[in-house]
Formats: C-alpha cells, sequence, structure tokens
C-alpha cells in the first residue's frame, strides 16, 4: 500500500515560509494544512491569513486552508472566501486542545456539542459546495464523545476525517489512545486519516501494522523536530542523507531570512527562531544542551554564533 503524509497544521509553525522551505530541502510531505483562520465574531478575513494562503506566496503542491469555528455564518464566509483564492476543500478545525479555544466551545471543545455539529454542517453543505473536510481529537474529556460525532457525519459528503488519537484535556501529554482510535475505525464509513506521535520511521511502521487499513498518515510534532522524517518514512530508511548538516543548515538560513524580512525588529526574529529550536533541538544528539546554547541567546548576534557552533558539528 502507497502511504500519503500530510503536514498537521501548527499555529505560529507552520505557515507559508515554513512549508515552502520544508517542501524545497526535504520533501515528502504530499499535502499540507494551513493554520486555522479564526474570525472571534468579526465577519472579516485579517491579512496574515490572506498572506498565507495567497497562491503566489506557496509553492507546496497541494495546500488546504482550516477554519476554527462554531458559526455556520463564520464557515460560510470563509468558504466563499477561499473558493475564490482557488482553493476547493476547507478543512474544519475540531482538535485543539488549549483552554483559551476549548473554553469558548472552539477546537476540541466543541465534540461533546453533536447537535451544533450537525447544525452547522447542515447549513454549510445546504449552502455551499466546498469541500468539507474535518480534523478531530476524539473528544475533549473523554473519548466516548466523538463516537456521538461519528453517526451524525454519515448523512454528510465530508471527505474525510483526520483524528489525532488523544482527547483535549491531554493536550500533548500521555500516549495515544490507539484502542480509542480503532473504535473510530469501526464506527465510520468515512475515510479516516491516522494523526499523533508520528515521531520515527520505527513509530511510523508500528502504526501501520496496527491500522493496515489508514493510508493517510498527518505528521504534526513529529515534522518540526525532525524535517527529515517524511522522505524518510517514504524511503523506508532510519540512515538520514551523509550531507545531514549541510541540507538542516540550508533550511535553517532560508527561514530565519524569511522571518528576517517579515517580523518587525530583532527581539520577534529571535523569539520566533528560538521557538522553532524547540523542535529542532530534538533530533540533535544532545537536545538539552542544543537548545540551551540557543535559548542562552539574548540578541541576533549570539543566536547566530549558537546557530553556528551547533552546525558546525552534529
Amino acid at each position: 500500500m502507497s502511504h500519503t503524509l500530510l503536514s498537521s497544521p501548527l499555529q505560529g509553525f507552520t505557515d507559508f515560509r515554513f512549508r515552502n522551505a520544508l517542501n524545497k530541502y526535504f520533501g515528502g510531505i504530499d499535502t499540507f494544512y494551513a493554520p486555522y483562520i479564526r474570525l472571534n465574531g468579526k465577519l472579516e478575513i485579517k491579512p496574515a491569513y490572506e498572506r498565507d494562503l495567497l497562491p503566489k506566496n506557496n509553492t507546496v503542491a497541494e495546500l488546504i486552508p482550516q477554519i476554527m469555528t462554531n458559526d455556520a455564518d463564520e464557515f460560510l464566509l470563509v468558504a466563499k472566501y477561499v473558493k475564490q483564492m482557488g482553493y476547493k476543500e476547507l478543512n474544519w478545525n475540531l482538535g485543539c486542545p488549549y483552554p483559551m479555544v476549548t473554553n469558548r466551545c472552539l477546537g476540541s471543545g466543541l465534540i461533546s456539542d453533536a447537535a451544533r455539529i450537525d447544525e452547522i454542517l447542515k447549513k454549510v453543505h445546504a449552502e455551499s459546495d466546498i469541500l468539507v473536510s474535518m480534523k478531530m481529537r476524539m473528544g475533549y474529556d473523554s473519548p466516548e464523545e466523538i463516537l456521538d460525532v461519528l453517526p451524525l457525519l454519515e448523512k454528510y459528503p465530508i471527505k474525510n476525517i483526520a483524528i489525532h488519537a488523544r482527547i483535549g484535556k491531554q493536550l500533548y501529554k500521555g500516549g495515544v489512545d490507539l484502542d480509542g482510535f480503532q473504535c473510530c475505525l469501526a464506527n465510520t464509513k468515512h475515510k479516516i486519516y491516522y494523526n499523533g506521535d508520528i515521531t520515527s520511521v520505527a513509530k511510523f511502521n508500528e502504526m501501520t501494522e496496527r491500522f493496515p487499513t489508514i493510508d493517510h498518515w498527518m505528521i504534526g510534532r513529529g515534522l518540526l523536530a525532525d524535517p527529515f522524517l517524511p522522505s524518510m518514512i517514504k524511503n523506508n530508511t532510519t540512515d538520514y542523507p551523509e550531507n545531514r548538516l549541510e541540507i538542516f543548515s540550508k533550511f535553517h538560513d532560508i527561514l530565519y531570512h524569511d522571518y528576517e524580512q517579515a517580523l518587525s525588529g530583532q527581539s520577534h526574529v529571535l523569539i520566533k527562531m528560538q521557538s522553532f529550536w524547540e523542535y529542532f533541538s530534538s533530533s540533535f544528539s544532545n537536545p538539552h544542551k542544543v537548545l540551551k546554547k540557543i535559548k542562552k541567546a539574548k540578541n541576533i548576534t549570539a543566536y547566530e554564533d549558537a546557530v553556528g557552533e551547533i552546525l558546525s558539528r552534529k
């Protein structure tokens, strides 16, 4: 079976600059999902969302926009907007686990309200021909919550449902619930994608053995931690290329340059790049030491020196 690899959207990280750089230097991802559009009750699209989705800003083969909402009118507005930009599909985020989102009955906090999900989908499908896909957790408080939602989704032509095999209140703590995910498979006829803790080729192979009917796999934090992972999965190898450090250096430099151009002030650039290194560091031989060196940098010059030292040896 051939496997399709998807880049999970991560707010603050996987914008068009990251996507383009990753695609150029590493490859392996077939489809990218853009971080969610959130309107907060105001029926207008922020310029930052537009910049991220503009086709001229994206060099990846396939990009799918995403919305986070609990309101059908917001959904319809964004659906119309992305269609005007040439997109045919809109992904609905019912997966975000953070309290500032879930406390507003958004993201995974909406999964327990099956009637509201039904109401939104009914109106969206009645008034728009946008293809709807979904990204979900298995619930917020319990994995049984999704089992109340899956039957009602059978009424709609949902393109696919990517399920992160955790509940919202876990955030990213604890292990994935593979038995719960298996239960989801048994309770829907929709196309299901797997998401959660794909952090190595070995882990990916374990998952494919456990779920032989799944052929679409979404990678989130594992992709940030090791950008080589998708291509290694595709090639079924655990061996990094001999010029691993050279490739990563080029990737880092273009990412760094793009954020220098986009962000106002060196302190913002420093914070942005340090946040990336919280993930990048984990694929180095001494993650704690690497991250400590990056975090110690209090200005751009010190940051550049730290990166230069780290990338001069592995």
